[in-house]
C-alpha cells in the first residue's frame, strides 16, 4: 500500500508535450492530502476495530464468569435445598423416633401401674380376708364367752 509520503515523493520524468507540471504538482498535492487522511482515518478504524475486538474478548470473559458464577450459584442453591430437605428429614426421622420412645415409656409406665394396682388389689383382698377371719374369730370368742357366762 502506498503511504502518502510515496504519493508526495513521487516525480515524473518531463516531456515535450507532457501535462503542465503546476497542474500535475497541485493534483499530486491535494490527492496526498486526500490520500494522508484516509490513511489516518483508516488507520484510526485499525485502532477501533483492535480496541473493539479487546473490549469483546473483555465483554466474553465476562459473560463466561458470569454464567460460570451463575451455574455455581444454582449448584450451590441446589446443594443447600438438598441438604436442607435431608436436614428435615433426619428432624422428621428423630422426632418420629423420640415420639416412639415416649410411648413405649408410657406403655410400660401404663405396665407397670397396672401392675402394681393388681398387686394393691391383691393385697386388699388378703388383707380383707384376714380382717374377716379375725372378725369371725373374735365374734366365735365372744358367742363362746357368751355361752360360757350363761
Amino acid at each position: 500500500m502506498l503511504t502518502p509520503l510515496d504519493i508526495d515523493n513521487k516525480k515524473f520524468s518531463r516531456s515535450m508535450r507532457g501535462y503542465s507540471v503546476e497542474e500535475v504538482d497541485d493534483f499530486l498535492e491535494e490527492l496526498t492530502n486526500d490520500y494522508e487522511r484516509l490513511y489516518r482515518e483508516n488507520a484510526e478504524y485499525k485502532e477501533q476495530i483492535e480496541q473493539g475486538v479487546k473490549d469483546l474478548e473483555h465483554y466474553r470473559n465476562v459473560e463466561h464468569t458470569l454464567q460460570n458464577t451463575l451455574v455455581m450459584a444454582q449448584t450451590t442453591a441446589e446443594d443447600i435445598k438438598s441438604m436442607a430437605q435431608k436436614q428435615a428429614d433426619q428432624i422428621i426421622r428423630d422426632a418420629q423416633n423420640e415420639a416412639r420412645r415416649s410411648v413405649d415409656e408410657l406403655n410400660k409406665e401404663e405396665f407397670e401401674v397396672r401392675r402394681r394396682l393388681e398387686d394393691l388389689k391383691r393385697q386388699f383382698d388378703v388383707y380383707k380376708a384376714k380382717m374377716e377371719a379375725l372378725l369371725i374369730s373374735q365374734l366365735e370368742m365372744l358367742q363362746d364367752k357368751n355361752q360360757d357366762d350363761e
